[in-house]
């Protein structure tokens, strides 16, 4: 029965490097993130000239940047034009990709959005809204010409910063901001083992959900408004702003059948509601919804398991259990108590000279007081509130 009691070159000229990387103290060493595949700089290649950096072109640039993302061992879904439509749909940022070339062969890409802040100065962001973003280049010299022409494109539009959210730094000579960790691991090749990826004490919290209540789930998109209203519940209870309801939609619009949308129910109703990103051979859980109201113990272990389960079924092969900030000790720790290590995000930022980096973390001390309002308002309050303030903290 389910009841209320029972639920991260030198810098080119132009913006100064910043250079504060975040001190991390944890029970456990968190591994530096290594060259995931050598091939993110490819060094084989010969140069065929100049690398020259251009803006992106819709409609001349869309097929080769696609074909050059998808075919880049370190190409994300978030380099793909189906995250650029979604985000300028949803907010208004302006997409600001660049393009490296050698004569008519494609070398490099910087997706960027534009965006301009009600609580920061204008910056550019790569990628807003994101886990991964960054350049994706076959050398360092491509990757140069991208950052600089980036750093160019921040001075004339008057950003103070640019944020780089690199899985391996863009430019490897300069400090990394370390303040989020990412977390994977391989999927087993049978449904059946599942379970074994978790240790043995979040196995039995999984188990001891799915024995003692009576939980369905399902994999519907129709149900993507459900999920929406789940995870935006527990956004006021993390006392953080939502993303809008259209954000989803418009992901859903242009992943299609790599959006995945699931819905856990007790005794028939909804208690839990995960989106999930399908790249490549990769699964991204990336929205969580709980209802608070319900104390399910192990319902969390219980949404992801069969979220890994439905992946093995469909031939996927990895599980990416996305960014956490490594002061987020709640989410950083429960990852870690499922089986997963983190891996250092070598996210970087260059800073405008005389500038300050804002300070958009939900755990700033700043933000204290907005926290605990926050947490006391009504649904019907932060969820359009939490869209629009969205627009200003790209996440």
């Amino acid at each position: 029965m389910c009841s209320a009691a029972s639920r991260r070159t030198a810098a080119p000229r132009g913006l100064a490097t910043n250079t504060k990387i975040s001190t991390l103290t944890r029970s456990s060493p968190i591994r530096e993130s290594g060259i995931r595949d050598r091939r993110h700089l490819r060094d084989d290649i010969p140069d065929a000239g100049r690398t020259r950096v251009s803006d992106f072109v819709e409609d001349a640039d869309a097929g080769p940047w696609t074909t050059y993302v998808d075919s880049h061992p370190n190409g994300t879904l978030f380099h793909g034009l189906e995250w650029k439509r979604a985000v300028a749909r949803t907010f208004g940022h302006r997409p600001r990709y660049l393009i490296a070339r050698r004569g008519d062969r494609i070398v490099g890409v910087l997706p960027m959005f534009d965006v301009r802040s009600v609580v920061a100065p204008r910056m550019l962001v790569s990628m807003p809204y994101a886990t991964y973003g960054g350049v994706l280049a076959d050398d360092e010299n491509a990757g140069g010409a991208l950052i600089r022409s980036a750093i160019a494109l921040a001075d004339r539009v008057g950003a103070t910063t640019i944020d780089l959210r690199s899985e391996f730094a863009a430019t490897p000579s300069e400090p990394i901001i370390a303040s989020h960790a990412t977390f994977r691991r391989p999927l087993p090749a049978n449904v059946e083992d599942v379970a074994s990826i978790f240790p043995r004490k979040a196995r039995a919290a999984a188990r001891q959900a799915e024995s003692k209540f009576d939980l369905d789930v399902s994999f519907d998109s129709s149900e993507l408004p459900l999920v929406w209203r789940l995870y935006s519940r527990s956004m006021r209870r993390l006392a953080s702003p939502n993303y809008p309801l259209r954000f989803f939609e418009s992901l859903h619009g242009a992943l299609g059948d790599r959006f995945l949308t699931q819905v856990v129910r007790c005794d028939g109703q909804p208690v839990a509601g995960l989106i999930t990103f399908l790249h490549r051979r990769t699964m991204m859980p990336y929205f969580l919804g709980l209802d608070e109201r319900q104390s399910l113990y192990g319902l969390s272990h219980f949404v992801y398991l069969k979220c890994m389960a439905w992946g093995v079924a469909n031939g996927f092969r990895e599980f990416d259990f996305g960014r956490s900030r490594c002061e987020n000790k709640g989410a950083f720790d429960f990852k870690r108590h499922c089986g997963f290590e983190p891996t250092i995000l070598q996210y970087q930022r260059y800073v405008a000279p005389g500038a300050r980096a804002p300070d958009l973390s939900p755990g700033s001390a700043k933000w204290a007081v907005a926290r605990r309002v926050w947490r006391g308002l009504p649904l019907a309050i932060t969820r359009p509130l939490g869209g629009w303030l969205a627009k200003s903290i790209p996440g």
